[in-house]
């Protein structure tokens, strides 16, 4: 595997980790078992801009795994 793309996952999923984790809704585990199901709440600000970044960073990610995969397929010449 390439060093590059094994630091790059890497760094990718503490970036995913860590902006899913500042996603907080300050609502617990309550809305878990449907406390909080009741108002339709959108995003606005930097819960958007956070929201958007967790999506692209997490694509890269999947980028990033395939192409490493791919690499791995792929023959090698040598001894």
């Amino acid at each position: 595997m390439d060093p590059f793309l094994a630091l790059g996952q890497i760094a990718l999923s503490a970036g995913v980790v860590a902006s899913i984790l500042l996603q907080s809704r300050g609502a617990g585990l309550g809305s878990a078992f449907g406390g909080d199901s009741a108002v339709y709440r959108s995003r606005r600000g930097i819960e958007k801009t956070l929201y958007r970044f967790t999506i692209i960073i997490t694509v890269v990610w999947i980028v990033f795994s395939f192409a490493a995969y791919a690499l791995t397929l792929s023959p090698t010449t040598g001894s």
